[in-house]
């Protein structure tokens, strides 16, 4: 219990920063008649794929096999099988993005194989996520002190500080590239990295000395 008079205040930060993660994900794909020969060469186009990435060593953080899926594909009525579908996709994250391009672009030219993303985002111990809350907080303190200043008052104690739920927007940018297979000379792609909205928000209760009216 307070005694005295209380102000309760909201501080917010907001910032846009740059992005430190990009992720995408590859898809490799076989389609066949046979089951043995849709998982064969489903098999080669995942290896094919593992080598590639491989060569960009350090340049990639983090990869990750995702969804294996090998379905039979059947005729509008009945259950008679025509084709096997197979795919695997792996997820992809890059933090060198001068590499990023180039990586998606040989990836997406390899046979049957999709690419999607990049979406770009912050790494979950960013100190982003510090300093924006270290200036809610600051901004409740501001706040506090203007509403006590115009009472003719003082802060004179923290009472209670919450968090309000601030939450970063991670900021997506998608394209899907299908295989092409077989250019002579491969294109240049040059992708802007999008800033990332990092928010911050907290309530707080504050003492403050007795004001002076009138």
């Amino acid at each position: 219990m307070v005694d005295g008079p209380v102000v309760a205040v909201r501080g917010e930060a907001y910032r846009e920063v740059a992005p430190e993660i990009a992720q995408f994900t590859v898809t490799a794909t076989a389609r066949d008649r046979d089951r043995e020969a849709t998982l064969t060469r489903l098999a080669e186009r995942a290896a094919a794929v593992r080598v590639l990435l491989d060569g960009y060593g350090a340049a990639i953080d983090r990869r990750e096999t995702g969804e294996l899926r090998v379905r039979p594909e059947t005729r509008r009525s009945g259950e008679r099988v025509v084709a096997y579908h197979g795919s695997v996709a792996t997820t992809v994250t890059v933090s060198d993005f001068t590499a990023l391009g180039d990586l998606m672009l040989r990836l997406a030219d390899q046979d049957q194989v999709e690419v999607a993303g990049p979406w770009w985002s912050l790494r979950p111990d960013s100190p982003a996520h510090r300093e924006a809350r270290h200036a809610a907080i600051a901004d409740a303190l501001l706040r506090a002190r203007e509403y006590a200043e115009a009472l003719g008052a003082r802060v004179t104690a923290l009472i209670e500080l919450a968090d309000a739920g601030a939450a970063e927007r991670p900021m997506m940018s998608r394209m899907a590239y299908g295989a092409g297979g077989g250019a002579e000379s491969a294109p240049e792609l040059e992708l802007d990295p999008q800033p990332q909205t990092v928010q911050a928000a907290v309530h707080a209760r504050f003492a403050i000395s007795e004001p002076v009216l009138g």
